[in-house]
């Protein structure tokens, strides 16, 4: 069987960051990560996709997203032309209008955090 999937959608290199952070998490509970961030080549070991459209196609489990929500608003029809299970937009990445487009494009959205979700808090990854 193979190992989930998740699309870390402002991953970052920071370990501050909860998108680094999130990288860590999930990559502990024995997904394959598939950070996306332009500006950076890898995120701690794993390769980073410059943007949604360079990620292979393929079933994903979950994008997690750490944007805030005027980006994450510009990227919805991306994400709609995905096949992904589920779609979380973790907290400071979620507003009214990013929530009514996600549920207008029948995106399955889950708000909350993530990390907390597959069993962590982002204290146990310290920066």
């Amino acid at each position: 069987m193979s190992s989930p999937k998740v699309v870390i959608l402002g991953a970052s290199s920071d370990r501050r960051k909860f998108g680094n952070k999130s990288v860590r998490a999930y990559a502990t509970a024995g997904y394959e990560v598939f950070p996306v961030n332009p500006r950076e080549a890898t995120i701690d070991g794993f390769p980073a996709f410059p943007s949604l459209a360079a990620l292979p196609r393929m079933p994903f489990d979950r994008i997690s997203i750490y944007l805030p929500s005027a980006v994450g608003i510009t990227l919805l029809d991306e994400i709609a032309s995905l096949d992904v299970k589920e779609v979380w937009l973790n907290p400071g990445s979620e507003d009214r209008q990013l929530l009514a487009a996600a549920q207008a494009r029948s995106l399955p959205v889950i708000t909350g955090c993530s990390i907390v979700d597959i069993g962590f808090s982002p204290a146990q990854f310290p920066d």
